[in-house]
């Protein structure tokens, strides 16, 4: 699509691509019927960018035009979606093309100007795409990955390998996704000439999830994995749960706000490398979990939230509280705050041996130590000033 309005007097657009990113340069780029600002106080439009994955590994955009000044109150959504083999470009043009539709009914809301021309073509076929009749794979999704890193030094030597295999089914009806994880990893130190020193870490697993939809608010699955990990000292591991979700926002505006909360109960069977804190080897154990999850996108910024609660049976001495935050703030014109962080009261760890770690396990990070707790911080701030116009790119010399 090709869209010019040489002389008409140009919109003001914010272009908000800060949830992960919109090819905004190029948007700038190749939309040029409008201006773009550099604060969302000086647009007559604000065109917010949000995405999510879809079953099939692409992604889907959702553009959000809001309306502001002599356009309150006019607002639309459009979203485009990617296919996990569709290149950069063609994304990009894609999210052009939305752009510039969504544009036109603020560029001319009540007639088309005089000097405004518009070229328009649409390729298509006779089959929907991704109806039934055209998808033998009937939207199952597969994929194989594989990736192995090799590093020398005159002293020191690493070498790691994964591999992971997957497969996905995403309906608006059902979620089902099954996968498999391998990972080792063996470091070798010349630390003494006659005793190099060497170390390995193994990691395997296997995990399912399956959803029901039951309505625009509640949700139904059941989830488990079996796993095994010289790190966590658990030489098999295997986990299953049924769960509920509530969400107090209907499902189908995901991309702007959710407030989910999930209540699972399962169980688990294990066994240990070695004898752990609490002089087992292998338990049983029931396990219950309740979160809440709250996730907001609008034109002052995001906020995202999350409180969780486990414990094993019986009692509840064995447990996990955590507390996660994200929030990115536009607090005036040019200047944001950002804040993350995270805590957790530790008392779950089951499987910690009982023997004390020796200094290379401590250093290499060879296995989990003993801590009751976790937190981390981060705090951001940023302020822009000077022009309010941000239309121009230029590539020279990179970004």
């Amino acid at each position: 699509m090709v869209v010019t309005a040489a002389t008409v007097a140009l919109l003001k657009v914010f272009l908000d691509c800060n949830s992960g990113g919109c090819f905004d340069d190029y948007l700038r780029d190749q939309v040029e019927l409008v201006e773009y600002v550099r604060d969302r106080a000086d647009a007559d439009v604000h065109v917010l960018v949000t995405q999510a994955q879809t079953g099939s590994r692409g992604r889907e955009y959702t553009l959000a035009f809001i309306g502001q000044g002599p356009f309150s109150g006019t607002a639309r959504t459009l979203t485009v979606t990617s296919e996990s083999t569709d290149s950069d470009d063609s994304i990009r043009r894609s999210l052009a093309s939305a752009l510039t539709v969504g544009l036109l009914s603020y560029v001319a809301p009540d007639q088309l100007p005089a000097n405004l021309r518009v070229t328009a073509e649409i390729a298509g076929g006779s089959v929907t795409a991704g109806s039934s009749a055209s998808d033998p794979w009937k939207r199952w999704i597969f994929s194989l990955n594989g990736n192995a890193q090799l590093r020398a030094e005159e002293s020191q030597r690493d070498r790691h390998w994964r591999v992971s295999v997957g497969a996905d089914r995403i309906t608006p009806e059902w979620k089902l996704t099954v996968g498999a994880n391998v990972f080792q990893s063996r470091q070798e130190f010349d630390l003494d000439e006659d005793q190099p020193l060497a170390v390995e870490r193994n990691n395997r697993s296997v995990h399912w999830l399956g959803v029901r939809a039951l309505g625009e608010h509640w949700s139904a699955g059941l989830r488990g994995g079996v796993r095994s990990s010289t790190f966590d000292n658990i030489q098999l591991d295997i986990r299953v749960a049924p769960a509920v979700e509530w969400n107090f926002f209907p499902y189908s505006v995901y991309t702007r706000r959710q407030l989910r909360v999930l209540y699972s109960l399962g169980g688990s069977k294990t066994r240990y490398f070695e004898e752990t804190l609490f002089e087992k080897l292998r338990e049983t154990r029931a396990r219950q979990e309740l979160s809440g999850t709250y996730e907001q996108r609008e034109p002052w910024g995001t906020l995202e939230g999350r409180v969780g609660l486990s414990n094993y049976f019986p009692g509840f001495t064995n447990h996990r509280v955590s507390v996660d935050t994200e929030v990115d703030i536009r607090v005036a014109r040019g200047l944001s705050l950002s804040l993350e962080a995270s805590a957790s009261r530790i008392r779950d760890r089951l499987s910690l041996p009982r023997r004390d770690a020796t200094a290379e396990e401590v250093l290499l990070r060879l296995r989990q130590l003993s801590s009751g707790f976790e937190t981390r911080v981060e705090f951001g701030i940023e302020y822009q000033f000077g022009s309010r116009f941000a239309s121009i790119v230029n590539p020279r010399f990179g970004q």
